[in-house]
């Protein structure tokens, strides 16, 4: 999931196959399985009505929440497979439209109780109620006895930050407990990391790992609505059912025997049974210098999860440029939600519309508009539709290590996830503002439309980090990730916020987001479509090849990429 929030407030002859990359065996004819948009005449331009049939379609409950490695997924990627033939795509991955991407499925048993026994005192922790607690080993079974829980703060461990949550212990086998975000944001401290930002160090991906890179048994979050930027009821549909993950060959980073979260009342009554006071264990872990405190408590679990090794696809299609088809601008969206949540009562498909059928429809109505417009783009474009998103950015992490164009190919990348659908807007949110060239470019087109960038609103809640375009933007490569407004012209910034909020509370990662054609304001969505169809075709068309501005950390990575590339230009004969 785009864990994006509503308008970004609360991610051919020239190509090859990468080496080694199978290829998902031919696909059953979508008109088996992929409910056909019968009867809708799709046009080239960009508009409401393809747009939002492609986004009633992908989001039907026929899709059944499109869950990876189920039916819904075949029908998700075929009717995306077709969309693109239709469009006049070709297989982006060689000579198929999918790349396969492995995953293993791992359900764990929620009758699964955190037995805690502190100072005598002895209790259990339910699972949903109390926490939520899974693996990433790829075990049936995980044990862990009577192991030591100690408070790490925010459990960080930055060097240029001076800042060390870890210093001076052994943590092999001990569960480590640990705040969301960064340090700063629960006392507003400014000085502190990027204040009012969120670094990746305040993300709950970076503290697993780095829990795991400490060899900690397990680590537990506690979860705060604030720091989080979502409430326990997301954490909860979140991880529930099956999860996914990529082989260990396919994702080295460490892993934990057991990562999970602790719900806010738990948390208080395990530090108050530490004789701890959980609001001022916030102030003591936003101090320099803290060091971790033992909770006086040992927790023991019996984790039992049934296995299963999957597979997945990533969606690539792309039009082939006329005169440097190795080089492209890749647009990019998740096609992945939360699916079927069997035995769950009332309804339970996570249809995901918004999050992130939208953005599936962003990409091929762009594709449509490219593909029969004049001038043709001279570079490629590429149009990746990945899975896993929801589950880690993991289709979008297997694409970056095995990518149809070599990274230092790709000029660009622009991703679109949970548009908004509140209507027009006076500006234009870009997550992540001020990060690299390409809002140069996307500056013009807003102001062309009476429109101005500005960054998220929530700039704590990290959405930098949660979705797609990060794992190009961690390899270096230049990605934009905009859309929607909060300065609404029909209501202002108070309707903006309110459309914000009603759908992180009432819809987001909920069965409740669905397509809904009485209330859905598309005029506003067609032209932030329009607006990032401008940036691409400034790469494609235009030539221009952005970087990222001075000071951002992913340049380092991009001017590495293209050293040898930048040398062997300037050492090349000038042209007569």
């Amino acid at each position: 999931m785009s864990r994006k929030l509503l308008l970004c407030l609360a991610a051919t002859a020239a190509l090859t196959a990468c080496k080694g990359e199978t290829t998902a065996p031919a696909a059953a004819p979508a008109a088996d399985t992929a409910p056909a948009a019968a009867g809708h005449a799709f046009s080239a331009e960009i508009n409401a009505g393809d747009f939002g049939e492609l986004v009633k379609t992908l989001s039907s409950d026929e899709f059944e929440g499109r869950a990876p490695g189920s039916t819904g997924e075949d029908r998700t990627v075929e009717y995306i497979r077709d969309q693109m033939q239709r469009i006049g795509l070709q297989p982006g991955n060689g000579d198929s439209w999918f790349q396969e991407v492995a995953m293993t499925e791992t359900t764990a048993d929620e009758s699964t109780a955190l037995k805690l026994d502190q100072a005598g005192k002895q209790r259990d922790l339910k699972f949903g109620t109390d926490m939520v607690i899974g693996t990433r080993s790829g075990q049936k079974e995980v044990k862990i006895d009577g192991s030591d829980l100690v408070f790490v703060g925010y459990g960080v461990d930055a060097p240029e930050q001076k800042w060390n949550d870890y210093a001076g212990q052994d943590w092999k086998g001990k569960t480590v407990v640990m705040f969301v975000n960064d340090p700063g944001f629960h006392v507003n401290d400014e000085k502190l990391f990027d204040g009012k930002r969120m670094t990746y160090y305040g993300r709950w991906t970076y503290k697993f790992e780095e829990a795991a890179r400490k060899g900690a048994a397990a680590a537990l979050i506690v979860h705060d609505t604030a720091g989080a930027s979502y409430g326990w009821d997301v954490v909860k549909n979140s991880w529930a059912g099956p999860q996914y993950d990529l082989p260990a060959k396919d994702d080295p980073e460490p892993r934990l025997p057991a990562q999970g979260w602790l719900s806010a009342e738990a948390a208080r009554q395990l530090f108050a049974d530490a004789g701890l006071d959980l609001d001022q264990a916030y102030k003591d872990a936003n101090k320099r210098g803290f060091k971790p405190v033992p909770l006086k408590a040992k927790i023991s679990l019996d984790l039992k999860s049934t296995i299963a090794e999957k597979k997945s696809r990533n969606v690539v299609g792309v039009l082939p440029g006329t005169k440097h088809a190795d080089e492209a601008v890749l647009y990019m969206a998740h096609w992945d939600h939360l699916g079927k949540h069997e035995g769950e009562q009332g309804d339970n498909i996570y249809n995901g519309a918004i999050d992130n059928a939208t953005g599936v429809a962003g990409i091929l109505e762009i594709a449509d508009a490219m593909a029969h417009e004049q001038p043709a783009p001279e570079r490629s474009v590429v149009f990746l539709a990945v899975t896993l998103e929801e589950s880690g950015l993991l289709g979008s992490k297997y694409y970056v290590n095995h990518p149809t164009f070599p990274l230092d190919k790709i000029a660009g990348v622009i991703n679109i996830d949970a548009m908004s659908v509140a209507g027009k807007a006076k500006d234009l949110t870009v997550t992540g503002f001020g990060s690299s060239q390409l809002e140069d470019i996307l500056k013009p087109l807003a102001a062309e439309k009476g429109r101005t960038l500005h960054g998220e609103t929530s700039v704590q809640s990290g959405f930098y980090f949660r979705s797609d375009h990060f794992n190009f933007a961690r390899a270096g490569v230049p990605a934009l990730y905009a859309d929607g407004g909060e300065d609404l012209l029909d209501g202002g910034v108070d309707a903006g916020r309110k459309a914000a909020e009603a759908y992180g509370r009432d819809r987001y990662h909920g069965p409740k987001d669905e397509y809904d054609a009485s209330t859905w304001k598309l005029d506003g969505t067609v032209e932030d479509l329009e607006l990032l169809h401008g940036v691409g075709k400034a790469i494609a068309v235009g030539g221009q090849w952005p970087n990222w501005y001075e000071g951002n950390p992913f340049k380092a990575a991009r001017d590495e990429m293209m050293k040898g590339k930048t040398e062997a230009a300037a050492a090349a004969p000038a042209a007569k």
